[in-house]
């Protein structure tokens, strides 16, 4: 007679799951994502060279983000756990992109050394060639191709990592869907796409 009791209560505590965490959801609903948010995201879930659990997040995030609901998004993921994915929302609302990153040990995502990061500064600083690196500007698929490939590059680099390095450095996503250092910007000339000074894209001084 217990075991049939402790069966019954378990299976309506397991039944009542999704409902509870929808009612999560409505208090602590996925904010909107900026669209440097929508495109990294969506390279990180495609990716075939990020680690799985970046992966696996990335592709919670937008499920949610597309408007489904935390077992959905779970299940598309490969994932069963509803409260990881509330608790992968909140931290995203809180720290953005950063929340694809695992923490380590409950501290801040790890971080990556000096000499990995001004290596893809050096190389996002240089001006892509269309024949070698297949495009007129970076983005960080083509960054990552680039880095990869290079004899004094990083062979695996993540577009993750790259996008870290260039946020704190303090580049910046551009409406052309290419990065450019702070205070400037991509101009189209006729020798083809350079990058110039914008006082308006400058920081301002306090």
């Amino acid at each position: 007679m217990i075991n049939v009791l402790t069966s019954t209560l378990n299976w309506f505590l397991y039944s009542m799951l999704p409902e509870f965490f929808m009612s999560r959801r409505k208090k602590d609903p996925l904010r909107t994502l900026t669209a440097e948010e929508q495109t990294i995201l969506s390279q990180v879930a495609r990716s075939q060279s990020e680690p799985a659990s970046h992966v696996a997040r990335a592709k919670i995030l937008l499920a949610v983000a597309a408007g489904s609901n935390y077992s959905e998004a779970a299940q598309a993921a490969g994932r069963r756990s509803y409260e990881a994915v509330s608790t992968l929302v909140s931290r995203f609302n809180q720290e953005g992109l950063a929340a694809i990153e695992p923490r380590q040990g409950g501290g801040p995502p790890k971080s990556y050394d000096t000499a990995a990061q001004e290596r893809i500064l050096r190389e996002a600083r240089r001006a892509p060639d269309r024949e070698k690196d297949g495009s007129a500007a970076w983005s960080l698929s083509t960054l990552q191709r680039a880095l990869r490939r290079a004899e004094d590059g990083l062979p695996n680099v993540s577009t993750y990592t790259i996008w870290q390095a260039l946020r704190q450095a303090g580049w910046s996503w551009q409406q052309d869907r290419s990065w450019c250092d702070t205070g400037k910007v991509k101009r189209k000339r006729k020798s083809g796409i350079v990058e110039v000074n914008d006082p308006d894209a400058l920081p301002k001084k306090t």
